[in-house]
């Protein structure tokens, strides 16, 4: 993301001009925008003319309206975001008032006003426009006849592709089928990941699998990089870390991001740093319950006592349609970091932060034990308002 312009009144009113870059950019704007904002962008607009003869024709003209935002729908797949408001602002070929809905395209830049940017939105558009934050951890989750490629950047979980194969059973004295079916797949997991990963980019390619499919695969695939003479794999061998995983389906990949060699490889990584932060939590939660809390209300008392080490918040909480409710978590997270506290914003596409969210999408480790809230009518398990 380019930060073009950013214009902030002392009231933190104010707007900035941002220019998305790369298909994450649309991930964090969906994060800034919300409604009651306002948004000026180009857009294609489709017009009716009317002819010297009365003959009525339509075409496409590009224009730049502002829309007051009223709905925000995010495609995580293919990272569209599309925008609908109504026209706040004159234009030729819409009317004020009228309803548009604005895609929002990489590198054509919008302006986005608020009339309060708060410390969580300023924070996300300082990270989105650091080109450190980029997609520096790729993964191939795989079993037997199953492979998910995945790119795991510091705010988002992308399966880049999947890999489907019919796996033959051995049978006895005959294992032609298998083998020739699962040297299919493995030549399909293998062209996938010269398609979707970059290596000039990541650092450090994750194969997790149960068993010894993940050696087998490997085998395989640097057998054949020696064969063919691709030079790109066997330059970028070092990079593959082989790890367990119970499955090739998507939601194995925390357990091999757990993995403490990977951790020790990804400590600089945003998304190691999510997984580490919620497994001390599950570990504090059944060894020592009173310094772990989740829920709203309970996290917010803890923090009243000034005893939170480490707040574990979902991004998805900052995109709620109430302000006061917004504001609330807002205040949460600026009150934890006067107070010496970190605070980590997961995800909500990392399967770390689908994790968080089940536990109400807020949580916290504190420095101390806090026996008595455990013991209140509103328990940890409460969700919030």
């Amino acid at each position: 993301m380019k930060l073009v312009r950013k214009d902030i009144e002392k009231d933190n009113a104010g707007q900035v001009t941002l220019v998305p870059e790369e298909p994450e950019d649309m991930w964090h704007t969906y994060n800034l925008v919300q409604v009651g904002d306002s948004l000026r962008a180009s857009t294609i607009r489709k017009v009716q003319t009317e002819s010297s003869t009365g003959s009525v024709g339509s075409n496409r003209v590009r224009t730049t309206l502002t829309l007051c935002v009223e709905a925000i729908d995010f495609d995580s797949q293919a990272c569209q975001l599309r925008v609908k408001g109504t026209n706040i602002q004159e234009n030729e070929y819409v009317k004020m008032g009228a309803y548009h809905t604005i895609e929002l395209e990489p590198n054509r830049q919008f302006t986005l006003a608020k009339k309060q940017w708060d410390s969580v939105v300023l924070e996300r558009i300082e990270q989105a426009c650091d080109p450190a934050w980029s997609a520096d951890v790729a993964a191939v989750v795989m079993q037997e006849g199953l492979a998910h490629i995945c790119l795991v950047t510091p705010s988002m979980t992308l399966t880049r592709a999947k890999v489907e194969v019919n796996i033959p059973r051995k049978r006895k004295g005959n294992c032609s089928q298998h083998d020739r079916a699962l040297e299919r797949f493995y030549e399909q997991v293998v062209q996938a990941i010269q398609r979707h990963i970059h290596f000039d980019v990541v650092k450090c390619i994750l194969v997790a699998s149960p068993g010894f499919v993940r050696e087998q695969f490997c085998d395989y695939m640097f057998q054949q990089a020696v064969k063919t003479d691709n030079k790109v794999l066997l330059e970028n061998r070092s990079k593959f870390l082989q790890v367990h995983a119970s499955s090739g389906h998507k939601y194995s990949l925390k357990e091999a991001l757990c993995d403490p060699t990977v951790a020790s490889r990804l400590s600089d990584t945003k998304a190691a740093g999510e997984v580490k932060a919620l497994d001390d939590f599950y570990k504090m939660l059944q060894h020592e319950p009173n310094r772990a809390f989740y829920g709203l209300k309970q996290v917010e008392k803890a923090n009243e006592a000034l005893a939170i080490d480490t707040l574990l918040i979902s991004d998805e909480l900052f995109r709620h349609q109430d302000v006061a409710t917004r504001s609330r978590y807002v205040r949460l997270v600026d009150s934890v970091k006067e107070n010496a506290g970190t605070v980590r914003i997961f995800s909500s596409l990392h399967v770390s932060g689908e994790q968080l969210s089940q536990l109400t999408g807020v949580a916290a480790i504190l420095r101390f034990p806090v026996p008595e809230l455990s013991d209140q009518e509103d328990d940890s398990s409460s969700e919030e308002d």
